[in-house]
């Protein structure tokens, strides 16, 4: 089994990472009113772009790829020697086929007048292979996804697992130093998904190059990447290993897409919280729009007027119909403004009133969303204990 430290280093079983190809990457690309600005240094292994639609992850792919001119920065690929791909400080462009990328797409274009073989075939032999070596390579790379019994069938006789399976066989077929791969496994239902997922991580794991991947499926990120970019308005907001970004995630996209929430507050000074008692004073976040956040701890040297960002699991969120009296220090009236529903579970989306933008998710069973009636625009109380907010500079 591939252990941690290998991992988190973005390294490959027999690939140590001081030895296995990077991607230095600075891209800067105007297309109309977009601009993207990334810079992706030294990537290893597999590293996964996320990003709302129109982030700019399918931009940033393309322009690796040859596809679109930057407008300023570069592309160098380094294995034994760098290759500079792109640089347009000299007006360096080289195009697709000058680049040792391969690609997979969510529609997997295989050819449908040729067999899964010679689809696969089809790359070594426009790169001089002679048919019968490309062939020999096309099986083994069938083989290495499981199609080994599939490799006479055309397109059309197989299913889209398969045929994405295919789709990524003959992209590897070149032995590209990065692999690019864009929405791969959107297209295909959840069963087939769940399978081909699985089959995609195996072959990753043998795959000595660099793997860069756009989805906006968490699960997908979580389970194949070593390393998370989310991108938001053509920037990079946070970058990390997936246990990193899990546990502090830095934008309310972020946050969602590891399920949890987060909330921005600034500490407020104790002599703002005086009470009656002789107790020392709640610790108390401003959140904005007359909304307040109590927490029960605070990250250390933490002081009156410091940014700071608390998440919360959806599930400490308890909602209820009526006013409670509840010993939860924190209790808000909120109004539902969507309800989606994954398994026996449900994930109840509210907003704080008053100018915040503030939103807060619960997660209850399919049986509270029934006896509690929650639709879309009710209004519903909400209470959360202050020992299950985790909080962190922002």
């Amino acid at each position: 089994m591939e252990s941690a430290a290998l991992k988190s280093a973005g390294g490959r079983p027999g690939h140590p990472a001081s030895l296995s190809p990077s991607l230095d990457v600075h891209l800067v690309v105007d297309r109309g009113d977009f601009h993207l600005d990334l810079t992706l240094p030294a990537l290893r292994g597999v590293t996964a772009l996320l990003g709302p639609n129109g982030s700019g992850k399918t931009t940033a792919l393309t322009a690796v790829a040859g596809l679109l001119r930057l407008t300023s920065g570069h592309v160098i690929a380094s294995a034994a020697t760098p290759a500079v791909w792109a640089d347009a400080s000299r007006g360096l462009h080289l195009p697709v086929d000058r680049r040792s990328v391969g690609m997979v797409l969510a529609d997997p274009l295989l050819f449908p007048h040729l067999t899964l073989l010679d689809n696969v075939a089809y790359g070594p032999r426009s790169r001089g292979m002679t048919r019968r070596a490309a062939r020999a390579r096309a099986s083994a790379e069938l083989a290495r996804v499981g199609l080994a019994e599939l490799a006479g069938r055309a397109p059309d006789q197989v299913s889209s697992g398969q045929a994405q399976r295919a789709a990524l066989a003959r992209a590897l077929a070149t032995d590209p130093a990065v692999l690019l791969l864009d929405e791969p496994l959107s297209a295909l239902d959840p069963q087939t998904r769940s399978t081909t997922r699985a089959d995609l991580s195996a072959r990753l794991r043998e795959y000595a190059g660099v793997t860069v991947i756009v989805t906006h499926d968490a699960l997908d990120a979580l389970t194949l990447g070593d390393h998370l970019v989310f991108l938001e308005g053509g920037r990079a907001v946070q970058s990390g290993t997936p246990a990193e970004v899990i546990a502090r995630p830095r934008s309310p996209y972020v946050a969602g897409i590891v399920g949890l929430n987060l909330l921005p507050g600034t500490l407020l000074p104790p002599q703002e919280l005086q009470t009656s008692t002789s107790a020392a004073p709640p610790r108390v976040l401003d959140l904005g729009g007359g909304q307040r956040l109590v927490v029960a701890d605070l990250p250390e040297g933490s002081r009156p007027g410091d940014a700071v960002f608390a998440t919360i699991n959806p599930e400490a969120v308890t909602l209820y119909t009526q006013r409670p009296a509840a010993s939860a220090r924190n209790l808000w009236q909120l109004e539902v403004g969507a309800v989606t529903v994954t398994g026996q579970r449900a994930r109840v989306r509210c907003a704080f009133p008053g100018p915040t933008k503030a939103e807060l998710v619960a997660e209850v069973t399919l049986r509270a969303v029934a006896e509690l009636h929650i639709v879309a625009g009710q209004r519903l109380w909400a209470s959360v204990k202050a020992t299950e907010i985790h909080t962190y500079p922002a």
